[in-house]
């Protein structure tokens, strides 16, 4: 990932909580919002992945420093998965998501969220997230399955099955309840397209 990837996927998370591109709305959200924190430190330990010059030290450091956020803020989220443009958290605690994950573009995780592996069967995996899509508070999306664009998932659902895009599922095991999707609950989507590299 290149430097103004980098900047760019941090610039297009701010706009998502504030809508304004500018220093003093990131000071405000870094100091004042677990979630804005969390997500800049993960797209600083990608980019230190791939540039050259962050060898071992800065790199260590950002682990170190996601470590302690994840036991401070409750959010475990693998430096591994993979987080499209736009990213969201709403709320802190209880977050878990799988290295093998993939969320895509201007996505909200909501409290007591997790996002995990199944070990066996024909679901043996981790979930893909599409666009656009909201997961709900105390939500569980698990296995190898697809959630479509713009879906929202409600709260406490559990889902393992693929969930088609633009509907709401609740429930245990989920199922469509409404066919709104996220219309609503995922706002600020206009941010300029990210750079490919």
């Amino acid at each position: 990932m290149s430097w103004a990837r980098c900047k760019a996927l941090i610039a297009s998370d701010l706009w998502r909580y504030t809508g304004a591109l500018n220093a003093r709305a990131f000071g405000r959200h870094w100091f004042a919002t677990p979630g804005f924190r969390y997500s800049v430190l993960l797209r600083l330990y990608s980019y230190s992945v791939h540039a050259g010059w962050c060898g071992l030290g800065p790199r260590q450091l950002l682990v170190l420093a996601l470590h302690h956020y994840s036991i401070r803020f409750g959010i475990d989220i693998s430096r591994d998965a993979r987080i499209g443009s736009g990213f969201y958290i709403g709320h802190f605690g209880g977050i878990v998501v799988n290295e093998a994950v993939v969320i895509g573009d201007n996505c909200n995780l909501s409290q007591g969220v997790t996002l995990g592996r199944i070990n066996r069967g024909d679901k043996a995996g981790c979930p893909t997230v599409g666009n656009e899509v909201y997961i709900g508070p105390g939500a569980k999306i698990l296995g190898r399955i697809h959630i479509g664009d713009r879906a929202a998932i409600g709260a406490n659902a559990v889902v393992v099955e693929d969930v088609p895009p633009d509907v709401a599922v609740g429930g245990v095991p989920a199922r469509v309840i409404s066919q709104h999707g996220s219309h609503g609950y995922v706002n600020r989507t206009d941010y300029p397209p990210i750079p490919a590299r």
